[in-house]
């Protein structure tokens, strides 16, 4: 099927590291099953989900030392064209412990290597010289400490003029930048509910809320198109075409991890397939429901997004 180019950036990639015990409880020695290893960090999950789903794309990732050049392998493995710049210290690690007694997922997360001026403009030059004309670039996950709040305006202005489009899904003070802008430099900003209500100064609980808060950002020039993530209430985008809700499948919920980056990654490649607004939310939605079914931070499976994005309900809501 055809598509755009899709450019994926993780500049805070980590070693996933997933195991269980019987039961997370201080000062003894907790004996843990087998532990799972996977490439992880925002952009790095979406390339892998968009490769579950039939697409394909290309990550450009930041790694440092050992433990860069383990998911180097990893991701080798994987099948999806990497490219790498050098990251300023060893790649992070990121551990996932589930308590099997209560079914509970712990989630430790390391910081990464201390970034200077000169490891982000190197990153900003990489990201042009990846980025074919046309191409949607998704910038994903955190930011290593030292990386500016303002680096996906740098890089809006670096893409200028390349035909390249940026789609965004960050948190925080970046977050805040992005939303903040009044040019339009974004085509696709997305976020959650609470991120939302953080924005927005004050609770969002209906849909109605998000809507129009997300319109007021596309209608500032945050962005062409405004995702807020609802939770089991689903996910709604504003565009200047118009307000659409989709619903968040019933589904056993196995494991969150991921889901986000699985949604980010159906509608990527639902919208670099020149899908209309409608099924690119569909695709992302079903992508997410899919991933929250599988252990660890294993994420979506081909067969089941395609079942649950031909059962999808999305609907226009009013402006």
């Amino acid at each position: 099927m055809d598509q755009a180019p899709i450019l994926t950036i993780t500049l805070n990639p980590a070693l996933d590291l997933t195991t269980a015990c019987t039961r997370v409880v201080p000062d003894i020695k907790l004996r843990c099953e087998a532990p799972r290893f996977d490439p992880g960090g925002g952009g790095i999950n979406v390339s892998r989900a968009i490769r579950a789903m039939g697409g394909e794309s290309t990550a450009l990732v930041a790694l440092g030392g050992a433990t860069g050049q383990r998911i180097c392998e990893l991701l080798a493995e994987t099948g999806i064209p990497l490219q790498t710049l050098p990251a300023p210290g060893e790649t992070r690690q990121s551990v996932t412990v589930d308590d099997q007694t209560i079914r509970q997922q712990y989630r430790f997360v390391m910081p990464g290597p201390e970034w200077s001026k000169t490891d982000v403009q190197a990153a900003l030059e990489a990201t042009a010289d990846a980025a074919a004309p046309g191409a949607l670039v998704v910038l994903s996950g955190s930011s290593p400490p030292g990386v500016p709040a303002c680096f996906a305006a740098m890089l809006a202005d670096r893409l200028r003029g390349t035909g390249a489009r940026l789609i965004v899904d960050t948190s925080g003070p970046a977050l805040a930048e992005v939303a903040a802008a009044t040019d339009r430099r974004v085509e696709i900003l997305r976020m959650d509910d609470e991120e939302a209500e953080g924005l927005a100064g004050r609770p969002l609980p209906y849909r109605a809320d998000t809507a129009a808060f997300a319109a007021g950002l596309v209608a500032s020039g945050a962005a062409h198109g405004v995702i807020v993530a609802r939770g089991r209430d689903g996910n709604i985008i504003a565009t200047d075409d118009g307000i659409w809700h989709a619903e968040a499948a019933r589904v056993q919920i196995v494991s969150k991890v991921g889901a986000g980056d699985s949604f980010l990654a159906g509608f990527t490649l639902g919208h670099a397939r020149d899908w209309p607004v409608a099924d690119a939310l569909g695709l992302a939605a079903a992508a997410a429901s899919a991933t929250v079914q599988t252990p660890a931070t294993e994420l979506c499976h081909g067969p089941d997004v395609e079942r649950l994005f031909a059962a999808r309900m999305v609907t226009r809501m009013q402006a």
